[in-house]
């Protein structure tokens, strides 16, 4: 997806602006929230809406609801393989045909096509990596996240700022261990209520209300459901979830770093306080597939020099150590993470 038009901000107003870079987390979890935040703007409920419909329409919002936590709900992996050039289009139609396969990216590197694989079990998530290797003749790199430093897509877009987050001033980093064997823990409302979000809430002026009545439950219920996930973080945030692309940060950078493993934790930390930094985590070596690292950090913005600018700082002030920079090159797949199979007895 190319980007806007490069005067894309020129007819956002004050409200507009409020809309896109301070309510991507947040949002009022009430049940009326259109109401909640027309008034913290000084707008009355029925124009906050039509502005937040405006602006996905516009392409600048995605969608409007959860950014749900796939690896707290079930079992989630990065994974790459290597795609001949003659059978390039042939190996992602097969990847992407997976709906639990939710991003899939172009990268340049001999381990060219990178995608996310999301299931409800360890056991299912492997099966699909396994099948995949089996009908495109591809050996798959399986790369879980083992630990969690700093992962967030939230940034003002509304500016001119040459990478993401230049206008943030500081960012909280820790190490968070992920386990490969989560499920969630999920009652039957959560399951339900997670599978009815994955795509968004609708864009309505009681949105939890409609999804209440979608699944047969009662709205103070599904309230109080949505505040236990974000509490438990298998909701990172609820609001208007940008597309930074079309916004301008187009120039994206996953750069993997061979970092010493008793270090691992100390960099991690310090770099996913980095402002620039928008992903910062820890996942295995597999030297039998001759890949050595194991610090993966990502960077966004508006133009490749800048992008490169800020790797070389890293890697001269941060992360001296060997290190290679897989630029993405085009847009396979991105949707959402499927949930589907939560609510199912046996995750098929």
């Amino acid at each position: 997806m190319s980007a806007l038009e490069d005067d894309w901000r020129a007819d956002l107003d004050d409200v507009d602006a409020a809309l896109v870079d301070e309510y991507q987390s947040g949002f009022p979890v009430v049940e009326r929230p259109f109401r909640a935040v027309g008034d913290a703007l000084g707008i009355d409920e029925t124009e906050a809406l039509d502005r937040v419909r405006d602006l996905r329409e516009r392409g600048i919002f995605r969608r409007f609801g959860a950014v749900l936590n796939p690896p707290v709900i079930g079992s989630s992996t990065l994974a790459a393989v290597s795609a001949p050039a003659d059978r390039f289009d042939e190996v992602a139609e097969v990847i992407n045909g997976y709906r639990q396969v939710n991003h899939n990216y172009r990268r340049e590197h001999e381990w060219n096509m990178w995608f996310v694989v999301t299931a409800a079990s360890r056991e299912k998530r492997d099966a699909i990596l396994e099948e995949i290797e089996e009908r495109t003749g591809c050996a798959v790199l399986n790369l879980p996240m083992l630990t969690d430093y700093y992962i967030d897509l939230e940034f003002p877009v509304v500016n001119d700022d040459a990478f993401a987050r230049e206008s943030v001033a500081s960012t909280d980093a820790s190490a968070t261990r992920i386990s490969e064997e989560a499920v969630g823990g999920l009652s039957k409302l959560e399951a339900d209520l997670l599978v009815e979000i994955q795509d968004g809430f609708p864009l309505s002026a009681t949105p939890y209300r409609d999804v209440a009545d979608a699944i047969d439950a009662d709205v103070d219920a599904v309230v109080g459901a949505i505040e236990r996930l974000l509490e438990d973080g298998c909701i990172k945030r609820i609001g208007c979830v940008v597309n930074h692309v079309v916004t301008g940060f187009d120039s994206n950078c996953m750069v993997v770093w061979n970092v010493p493993d008793d270090e691992l934790d100390e960099r991690g930390e310090a770099v996913g306080e980095l402002p620039f930094v928008t992903l910062c985590y820890h996942r295995p070596r597999r030297p039998e597939q001759d890949w050595e690292y194991n610090l993966f950090t990502m960077i966004h913005g508006r133009e490749g020099d800048v992008v490169d600018a800020k790797i070389d700082e890293l890697a001269s002030e941060h992360l001296p150590f060997e290190h290679e920079r897989l630029y993405s090159t085009e847009t396979l797949k991105q949707t959402g993470a499927r949930y589907d199979e939560l609510v199912s007895a046996d995750g098929e």
